[in-house]
């Protein structure tokens, strides 16, 4: 398996990863990435300075991602870990746990000193993995990312 970072020719299945996902936990709402205009040319959202998007893949086959972005309408130092997405067949194999910490070594690098995420309760397994990396919940969202169908807040400090 290979970490690596986005590429444009990645666009399409993480498009598809990351709807396929929200759909197999009834998250295919408006509100969610799902519907979000930035799914379908992902790669152009962290083609910017303080932002990566990483890629995993395994013999040519995208398994998933995970980014680092500044929070939108955020505070400078706040940025925030976004489009954490795997197949299901790459799941409970610590992937996650991979991209998250590149993820969040990635931030501390870039000057971040906080790092936010949206997730929602029927994401259960993704929540338990945010809260042993030091997650908190939070009580309302921060910036304003446009993604009112997540109501599950999270912030971590770097």
């Amino acid at each position: 398996m290979t970490i690596r970072k986005i590429t444009p020719a990645d666009n399409p299945a993480l498009a598809h990863i990351i709807r396929t996902s929200l759909a197999e936990f009834g998250m295919d709402r408006p509100g969610t990435v799902y519907t979000d205009p930035t799914t379908d040319n992902i790669s152009t959202l962290y083609d910017l300075p303080r932002a990566t998007y990483f890629v995993a893949e395994e013999n040519g086959i995208v398994l998933g991602g995970a980014g680092i972005h500044p929070l939108d309408g955020g505070e400078d130092h706040v940025c925030e870990l976004q489009k954490m997405y795997l197949l299901p067949a790459a799941r409970g194999k610590g992937l996650a746990g991979k991209l998250i910490t590149l993820c969040l070594e990635y931030a501390k690098a870039n000057g971040y000193t906080q790092c936010y995420l949206e997730t929602d309760p029927q994401l259960a397994r993704a929540r338990q993995v945010y809260e042993q990396f030091g997650f908190r919940y939070l009580t309302g969202p921060m910036g304003n990312t446009g993604h009112f169908g997540c109501d599950s807040w999270m912030l971590k400090d770097l």
